[in-house]
């Protein structure tokens, strides 16, 4: 799967966070940790 298309499918995935604790985008995060999941990352 292509990264954009990866990102489209995250994107749509509601954010309930406080607006104003938010440092990062949710899409960004859940990318992040798809990623380390994949590649083996523990802990």
């Amino acid at each position: 799967m292509k990264l954009k298309k990866l990102m489209e499918h995250i994107s749509i995935i509601p954010d309930y966070r406080q607006a104003w604790k938010v440092e990062h985008k949710l899409s960004d995060i859940l990318l992040l940790t798809i990623c380390a999941v994949i590649s083996g990352a523990e802990g």
